[in-house]
Parts: C-alpha cells; structure tokens; sequence
C-alpha cells in the first residue's frame, strides 16, 4: 500500500518503511508526527482525493533536523559598474520514516501533527479552538467588570455632589461655563461666596481673570441672601 502527500508545498510517494527529506517540521526526534493532506491512497482498491481523501494520513517517525546541500547563487547585473554577488545557502529539512499509513481513523488518532511546511490536522485544529474561545470568554468577562467598576464607583460621589451643590447660576451674570469655572475652582455652594473676604475676591479675580465682576454683580450680598432661603 502507499500514499501521496501533500508537505511543504511538495507531494512525495511513501510506503511504510521509506525514509525521506521534507521541508522542516515542528518536531524533535524521535518524535511521531502525522500527515493529514493525503491525495491518493494506493493498494487494492486505490482512492484518489477531491483533492484530499477524507479520514486519512500517514505517520512518521522524526530522525534527524537536517541540512541540505549547500546551493551557490551568483548574481550578476548588467551596467551596473561590474556589480557581482555570490551567496550560500543550505535549506533546513526533516529527515522522516514512514511508520504506518492509514486508511481511516487518522483524526482520531491523537498524535502531534506535522507542523511547519506540512499542515495542522484536524486534531490540532479541535485542539486549539476551545483554548480560543475560552480566551475570549475572559477577556470579555475582565472588560465588561472594567467598565462596570468605574460606573458603580462614580454613582455615590455624584449623588453626594448634586446633594450638597447649589445652582451658581442664580448669580447675577453667572452661566453654565462660569459655573463649571467655579466649580473648578472648589467652589459649589453660596456659603461659599458669602463668606469671601477682599483678599479672597482679588485672589478669584486673579484666577478665574474676573476683573472686578464680583464687585460689580454684588455677587456676595446676593449669595447671603440666596444661603438664606
């Protein structure tokens, strides 16, 4: 019986027992790797894929992680002042022996896929997607807790601000982007502005670039009356 994979790009003919060179694996030797891109099963009753036979692989035994022989590349460019260039190089391989080829049941069979220039098996594959999923399972769950934490925090320290702040804007010339600048400034409440002293009002002045405003709106004897009542 012998087989057509499909590895690295190239389709190699095995039978139990052949040893070959293919492009470098995932693997360490003496380790079991399988093929599952099998093309054609030969034998008694041969089977020719579409483009894969279902079901089936081919497993092998690692050996060795090899080079190749060493390739020479000489590169020469036309009018470019004599420009030449030699280069080396010595492809990485796996050097494998086939240890069984099977007709049916290769998904199931639980060993280590052949990973790198070959493909992932199905088993790899069902392998990794409940580790994929569960992952985004946690991520999500640590974004939803993330965004709730915030929201549950900030809810009291509003309640107590929108409890304890008067509405600034009763104040003669005061409007909502005054108000935010008090408010940036710590100050919220009219027992605040009543109790302002001269130094306090130059300082505000000075800070808030009210030039005199204060002063002028009678901002102090109005928020005494507004605590009031």
């Amino acid at each position: 019986m012998f087989a057509v994979l499909k590895t690295g790009g190239k389709q190699y003919k095995v039978q139990s027992g052949d040893t070959l060179r293919v492009e470098k694996l995932a693997a360490n030797a003496g380790e079991t790797v399988q093929f599952n891109e099998i093309l054609i099963l030969g034998g008694d009753k041969p089977v020719v894929g579409a483009p894969l036979v279902a079901d089936a692989g081919v497993q092998a035994e690692v050996v060795d992680q090899i080079k190749g022989d060493k390739l020479i590349h000489f590169v020469k460019r036309r009018r470019k002042h004599g420009s030449q260039r030699t280069k080396g190089h010595r492809q990485k391989l796996t050097l494998i022996r086939v240890t069984e080829i099977l007709a049916k049941g290769a998904d199931k069979s639980g060993v280590k896929a052949a990973i790198g220039a070959g493909s992932v098996s199905a088993v790899a594959v069902a392998a990794a997607a409940p580790k994929k999923s569960a992952k985004k399972a946690d991520t999500k769950a640590k974004a939803e807790t993330k965004a709730e934490a915030p929201k549950k925090a900030a809810a009291p320290k509003a309640a107590a601000k929108s409890a304890a702040a008067d509405d600034l804007k009763q104040l003669s010339g005061v409007g909502p982007a005054l108000e935010k600048k008090l408010h940036s400034a710590g100050v919220t409440t009219f027992a605040q502005v009543a109790a302002w002293t001269e130094a306090d009002v130059a300082a505000m002045d000075e800070q808030l670039s009210f030039k005199g405003r204060i002063e002028r709106e009678g901002w102090i004897e109005q928020a005494k009356e507004l605590a009031k009542g």
